[in-house]
């Protein structure tokens, strides 16, 4: 008979250690490693056992089945899972407690119930919590099929007797064991248990699971990091707590496009989605003020337009303050540093904010000429064209290099009222037409605006 064997598992990463240490030496986390008990391996590996089975093999071209995707009727949701729902398929949401998780998913539920069976398992509250949260959503008269259950052998009893292709949510991951299992809820070998089984489930019948996860401080999910690898796609839902605004983005998915978004606003009927960000996050902008610069990004296929927000001012101290909210902090002190090196700017003795209105994120490099162009904006006190917008990637040698998809992100700006743009040299498809400046340079852009031509 196997022994059961001791052994500690860091909750952060889910590094094996064979004895209890302070600090992970895989993750360099402190006091995360946990003792958990297994079962110790037979000796011999494979041998005496019994021959295995064959698996059958097919080619690229087969006839197999095919199941067709299901549109949850968010359109914001539909766009980030790439089109619909794919069958047999694991999802996995994370974000900060109270941002919408579980709303955006009953919602979702709501309205799949029109194409095929829908479970709704919670292990966090009780079903008349739920049905609470779905009277107040308007929802309560929709077919899902509620429960509220952490035992994971009971929960498969239960999608066993399930429609074959049903929609089955688990809320959340973190909550579930397995009792062949002697640890507790939410640690690692519970996630990884739980989560394997479920998605083995979903594999073999053609169900959707839709998994959501708690996030640690650093807004990672919760759990090994094998969780990830395990799904098909995983989902974050971002934005500020006390900003009406979520952004769901999707950091990875196997049947569509990464870096995609979907854009919802948290209303007292839950989560509405918005077809046109670039309007809502440009909505209440002072085309007068300086030290704003609106930047025409791409999140996935999708152009938005979002205003880049920049104060320098004159600081006191002896190291100035460095204040960076939606943007990378280290790309910024190399834009300070390219605009000092290269255009003898001096910035060094100046307290710099930056701030991306609306709460989103921005991650592209080409936001660099953007955020220059606030930058520059603030220190001379000149706003830039009301009507312009602004783009381009900056080197270390300060020369601004062509972006990619600059045709999309100039028909969005015309769309909504912008003639005038500051673009890269040498954009594919784009024939630079009035109104549009080409920086080659920052230089270029710097001339421009303390001149003060741009006010």
């Amino acid at each position: 008979m196997a022994k059961a064997a001791k052994h500690y598992v860091c909750q952060a990463c889910g590094a094996v250690h064979s004895r209890w240490m302070g600090q992970c030496d895989a993750c360099g986390e402190w006091n995360t490693i946990v003792e958990e008990i297994g079962r110790q391996a037979e000796p011999g590996g494979l041998k005496g056992r019994s021959k295995g089975r064959t698996v059958p093999l097919t080619d690229l071209q087969s006839d197999a089945a095919t199941f067709p995707r299901r549109l949850t009727g968010i359109g914001e949701l539909d766009r980030v899972l790439g089109g619909g729902v794919v069958a047999g398929s694991a999802v996995l949401i994370g974000g900060d407690p109270g941002i919408g998780k579980s709303t955006i998913l009953l919602q979702a539920a709501a309205k799949l119930t029109a194409s095929g069976e829908v479970v709704y398992l919670s292990g966090e509250e009780a079903v008349a919590q739920v049905q609470m949260r779905a009277q107040r959503l308007g929802l309560e008269r929709a077919p899902v099929k509620l429960g509220a259950e952490t035992n994971l052998r009971d929960i498969l009893a239960t999608l066993e007797s399930a429609k074959p292709g049903a929609v089955v949510i688990i809320d959340s991951i973190q909550t579930l064991f397995a009792d062949s299992l002697d640890s507790a809820p939410g640690t690692v070998a519970q996630v990884r248990a739980c989560a394997q089984e479920l998605i083995r489930h979903a594999k073999r019948t053609g169900s959707a699971v839709f998994l959501v996860g708690h996030v640690t401080k650093d807004g990672q999910i919760a759990g090994p990091r094998v969780l990830e690898h395990m799904v098909d796609t995983v989902l974050y839902f971002e934005g500020e707590r006390g900003h009406q605004f979520r952004i769901l983005r999707a950091v990875k998915n196997r049947f569509g496009g990464t870096d995609e978004i979907g854009v919802f606003e948290m209303t007292d009927r839950g989560l509405e989605e918005v077809p046109n960000p670039s309007a809502l996050f440009l909505g209440s902008r002072r085309a007068d003020v300086s030290g704003a610069a609106v930047f025409a990004g791409m999140e996935g296929s999708r152009p938005v337009l979002v205003e880049i927000q920049a104060l320098v001012a004159p600081t006191a101290l002896g190291t100035p303050r460095r204040a960076v909210v939606g943007w990378d902090a280290g790309r910024l002190a190399m834009i300070l540093a390219v605009l000092d090196a290269r255009c003898g700017l001096g910035l060094g003795g100046h307290d710099v904010y930056l701030n991306v209105a609306g709460g989103l994120r921005v991650s592209e490099p080409a936001a660099d000429l953007a955020v220059a162009a606030a930058l520059l904006s603030s220190l001379k006190g000149a706003p830039l064209p009301g009507d312009a917008v602004v783009f381009g990637e900056v080197s270390l040698s300060g020369d601004v290099r062509p972006v990619s998809h600059a045709a999309q992100r100039l028909r969005e700006a015309e769309k909504l009222g912008f003639r005038q743009a500051f673009l890269p040299a040498n954009l594919k498809g784009v024939r630079p037409a009035a109104g549009q400046a080409v920086i080659a340079h920052i230089q270029d852009l710097a001339d421009f605006i303390l001149s003060g031509a741009g006010s």
